[in-house]
C-alpha cells in the first residue's frame, strides 16, 4: 500500500525519487560519496530520495546509460518503493532516456532537466523567468517526442514545472516561434540592465562568484549589512543583487551577488543566463567565494574557473575568499588549493572572522587602480565637489580667490573622463599629481 504523498514547503507534491549514477574512470575524483550532490539537487527540487543506485563501468552504455541488468534492478526498486521518478546523474540523449524509461517503466529525469527545474522554481524576476524558459525550451526541443508520450499523465512533477510547462502539446515549429519571442523580450530586458550597470560606472564594482551554496549571500549580508535572502539551498540566488559596501577610508563600492555555479552546468542555462553572468565579466574585481569546509573544494574551484572562462571573465582580477572558516580544523586543504594565487584570504561570513582584512584587501586593490589627481574649479561649483567625494577619496582641499584646489585619488577611468571634460570647460582644470604644465 503506497503512502499518502507528502508536500514540499512550496505546496508541491513531494515525489519519491530513485537516484542513479554511472561511475567511469574519466570522472573527476570526488571525496564525497557518489550521488551526494545529486541528492542535494533532488531534495532542493522537492523530491523524497528513497534509494540511490550506482554502477561502475568503463563507459556509459550508449543505448541505455546503465547496463540492461542494472536497469531491470532499478525497475524492481521503482516498483517496490512506488517511485515516481528516476533521476540520473548525467545528461541523457533522447534515445537513452526513451530506452531507459521503457526498461525501468518509470519517468526518467536527467541532471540538466533537474537543474532546470530548480531554476524554474526559484526564478522571481521577469528576466530570470525568461532566461529559464529559454533554457527549458532549448533543452526540451529535441526531446518533445518522448515527452509527449507521458506528459499528459503527469501533473507538474520534477522537470515539468515552471514557465515551460504550458508547452506540453506544442510542436517544434511553435516552440521555435516561442523561443524567438522570448529571446526578443530578453534583449529588451538586457538593454535595460546594461543601462543600470552603466549608471554605476562611477563606482568600483565587486562581483561575488562561487559554487552554489558557498555562502555568497551570507557574505554579502555580512559585508553590507543589507537584508539579503539567505537560504541553505542550492541556487537560492538567481537574480543579481547589488548593494553598496562601505570600505575603510569611506570608500564606497557596489557589491553584486550572482547566480551560483555548478559542475556540468547545462550549457543552455549558461547561454541563456549570459546577461546575469555578464555582471562577473564587467566587475572591476571578483571575490571568488569557496566553501573551505567542503571536501571537494578543489573541484568546486575548478568548476567556477571553467564557468568564468565560458563567460569571458577568467582574466578579471580575483581574490579567493575561503569562507566558513568556523568549520575548519586546519588550513592544509585551503593552502593546497590556493597554491600560488597571489590574493587569497580565509573568512567566516557567519562569525565575521577575517571580514575586516577582506575589506582592507579590496581597498588595497582599489588603490592600485587609482591615480592621484589635482582638480581646480570654481569654489561655488558644488556639483564637481560632490562628484569627487562620491567617486574618489579627497586628500586635501584649498580655497583661494574664488577657486578650489582639490587633491583627490580617483579611478583611472573617472580621471580620464574628467580630463576630457576639462578640455571643453574653461572653469575646470584637471592634472595628474606631479604632472608639469
Amino acid at each position: 500500500m503506497s503512502k499518502q504523498p507528502e508536500m514540499t514547503d512550496r505546496g508541491v507534491r513531494q515525489e519519491r525519487a530513485i537516484l542513479v549514477g554511472v561511475i567511469t574512470p574519466s570522472d573527476e575524483k570526488s571525496y564525497e560519496p557518489p550521488l551526494t550532490e545529486l541528492r542535494r539537487l533532488a531534495e532542493t527540487a522537492g523530491a523524497n530520495v528513497i534509494e540511490m543506485v550506482t554502477q561502475k563501468r568503463a563507459r556509459i552504455v550508449p543505448a541505455t546509460y546503465v547496463g540492461k541488468g542494472k536497469a531491470l534492478e532499478i525497475a524492481e526498486f521503482a516498483k517496490a518503493f512506488d517511485a515516481d521518478v528516476v533521476i540520473v546523474n548525467h545528461d541523457l540523449t533522447p534515445a537513452q532516456a526513451r530506452n531507459l524509461e521503457k526498461l525501468v517503466e518509470c519517468r526518467i529525469v536527467d541532471r540538466s532537466e533537474l537543474i532546470l527545474d530548480i531554476f524554474a522554481t526559484n526564478a522571481r524576476t521577469r528576466q530570470a523567468r525568461i532566461q529559464v524558459e529559454v533554457a527549458q525550451l532549448e533543452y526540451t526541443r529535441p526531446r518533445l517526442r518522448r515527452m509527449w508520450t507521458h506528459l499528459s499523465r503527469i501533473e507538474g512533477g520534477i522537470g515539468l514545472r515552471g514557465p515551460g510547462e504550458t508547452q506540453i502539446e506544442v510542436d517544434k515549429r511553435i516552440v521555435a516561434r516561442r523561443l524567438r519571442d522570448l529571446k526578443s523580450q530578453l534583449q529588451v530586458v538586457e538593454r535595460r540592465r546594461r543601462q543600470h550597470v552603466a549608471a554605476r560606472e562611477d563606482y568600483f564594482s565587486v562581483g561575488l562568484v562561487g559554487y552554489t551554496n558557498a555562502g555568497k549571500s551570507t557574505l554579502m549580508k555580512a559585508l553590507t549589512g543589507e537584508d539579503v535572502k539567505v537560504e541553505d539551498k542550492l541556487f537560492s540566488t538567481l537574480d543579481t543583487k547589488t548593494r553598496e559596501w562601505v570600505l575603510p577610508g569611506n570608500k564606497r563600492v557596489f557589491l553584486s551577488d550572482t547566480v551560483g555555479f555548478l559542475r556540468d552546468l547545462p550549457h543552455h542555462l549558461v547561454a541563456s543566463f549570459q546577461a546575469t553572468l555578464a555582471e562577473a565579466r564587467h566587475a572591476d574585481l571578483l571575490l571568488h567565494v569557496v566553501d573551505a569546509s567542503h571536501p571537494d573544494l578543489e573541484l568546486h574551484v575548478s568548476a567556477v574557473r571553467r564557468t568564468l572562462e565560458d563567460v569571458d571573465a577568467l582574466e578579471s582580477p580575483r581574490i579567493l575568499v575561503f569562507n566558513k572558516s568556523d568549520r575548519l580544523d586546519d588550513l592544509i586543504a585551503v593552502r593546497h588549493v590556493a597554491g600560488d594565487h597571489p590574493h587569497w584570504i580565509v573568512v567566516s561570513a557567519r562569525t565575521g572572522e577575517g571580514l575586516p582584512d577582506l575589506a582592507a584587501m579590496v581597498a588595497a586593490q582599489i588603490d592600485r587602480r587609482m591615480v592621484d589627481v589635482i582638480v581646480t574649479a570654481d569654489a561655488g561649483d558644488g556639483a564637481i565637489q560632490a562628484r569627487l567625494a562620491r567617486t574618489g577619496r579627497i586628500m586635501a582641499r584649498d580655497y583661494e580667490d574664488g577657486r578650489v584646489r582639490i587633491e583627490v585619488r580617483l579611478p583611472r577611468l573617472e580621471a580620464s573622463r574628467l580630463r576630457g571634460e576639462a578640455r571643453s570647460d574653461e572653469g575646470l582644470a584637471v592634472e595628474l599629481a606631479g604632472e608639469t604644465r
